[in-house]
C-alpha cells in the first residue's frame, strides 16, 4: 500500500473552506483516500461479513455517507427528511451495492460535505443548532467537526474489519 503524506500536512488547502473548518475537510479527504486505497480490491462477497460480530464493511461505508448528510443538515439548521430517516434505517441492510458502488457514494458524500462546508460562513460557526428528535444542543462548528471525527472513527473500524476479513481468507 502506497504511503503518502497525510492531507493535513500537504500544505494545500481546500479553496473556499473557512480556515476554522479546514482541519475537518482535511480529515474527510484523508478518510476518503485511505478507504479508496484499502478497498480497491476488496471482494464484494465479503462486504456484509461480520467477523466476531462487529459491523460489516458495507455498514461502515453506508453509515459514513448517511452520517455526513445528517450532521450537515443539522449544521445548516434544518431537520431530517423522510428520505434521510429511510437511509438511516437501511444502513445495516445488505443490498445489491458493490464495493465500487459504495466507494463512489463515499467519494461523492465527502465532496458534497466539503461543498456544504464552503457555504458555512465563519461568523456562524458558534451558532446554536438542535440535533435529533430530542433537539439536543450543538453548534455549527461542533457538528462539522463531529462529521469529520465520526467519519474517522468508522474509517478506523473499517480498516481493522477489512484486514481481519482479508487475513481470514488467506489462511
Amino acid at each position: 500500500m502506497e504511503t503518502r503524506t497525510e492531507v493535513w500536512l500537504r500544505g494545500a488547502k481546500t479553496a473556499g473552506v473557512a480556515p476554522e473548518l479546514q482541519p475537518a475537510a482535511d480529515a474527510l479527504l484523508q478518510a476518503n483516500e485511505e478507504l479508496q486505497q484499502l478497498l480497491q480490491h476488496f471482494p464484494d462477497a465479503l462486504l456484509w461479513e461480520r467477523p466476531a460480530g462487529v459491523a460489516s464493511a458495507g455498514f461502515h461505508l453506508k453509515h459514513i455517507v448517511g452520517v455526513l448528510d445528517r450532521l450537515l443538515t443539522y449544521a445548516e439548521g434544518a431537520t431530517l427528511s423522510e428520505a434521510q430517516f429511510a437511509y438511516l434505517k437501511n444502513e445495516t441492510v445488505a443490498d445489491d451495492a458493490t464495493v465500487g458502488d459504495l466507494l463512489k457514494a463515499l467519494a461523492q458524500a465527502v465532496a458534497a460535505t466539503i461543498e456544504r462546508y464552503k457555504k458555512i460562513a465563519a461568523v456562524t460557526l458558534t451558532e446554536s443548532r438542535k440535533v435529533g428528535r430530542a433537539r439536543l444542543p450543538a453548534t455549527v462548528i461542533g457538528l462539522c467537526f463531529h462529521a469529520a471525527e465520526h467519519t474517522m472513527r468508522h474509517t478506523g473500524q473499517l480498516l481493522v474489519t477489512v484486514r481481519v476479513l482479508q487475513s481470514s481468507r488467506e489462511k
